[in-house]
């Protein structure tokens, strides 16, 4: 995971699980425990944009980061529900999909590589 785009594409896919979070702790202020607003319009307005960044940026990599049609489908479908973007981002990384075509030339990251791929000197 060397890619500019794919460091791009952690970042905001983290930052809208986080405006998620925030818009639903606002939420539960607002509607469970009667606070006021609770931020709800700040939260809201919030969460909207970095969910338009993500749509965005996720259109945006996907073909520097040698996605199919169903990795991108599913990294659009994850920004739906909450805090699901952040559960993508950790899939995509141990998949090895944050990698670009560069996976098959280098190796991938390396971070999951299993006990068995390892040389028997090692």
């Amino acid at each position: 995971m060397s890619t500019k785009a794919a460091v791009l594409f952690r970042v905001v896919a983290v930052a809208e699980a986080f405006s998620w979070a925030g818009l639903l702790i606002g939420m539960f202020f607002k509607y469970v425990l009667e606070q006021g607003d609770g931020g709800v319009p700040v939260l809201g307005m919030v969460h909207g944009i970095v969910f338009m960044l993500y749509v965005v940026v996720t259109l945006a990599v996907f073909k520097p980061l040698a996605w199919g049609p169903k990795t991108v489908v599913l990294a659009l479908l994850s920004s739906v529900p909450p805090l699901f973007t952040w559960a993508f981002e950790k899939w995509a990384l141990r998949a090895g999909k944050l990698d670009g075509p560069q996976r098959n030339v280098h190796g991938g990251t390396g971070l999951f590589v299993s006990k068995s791929a390892e040389p028997a000197g090692a």
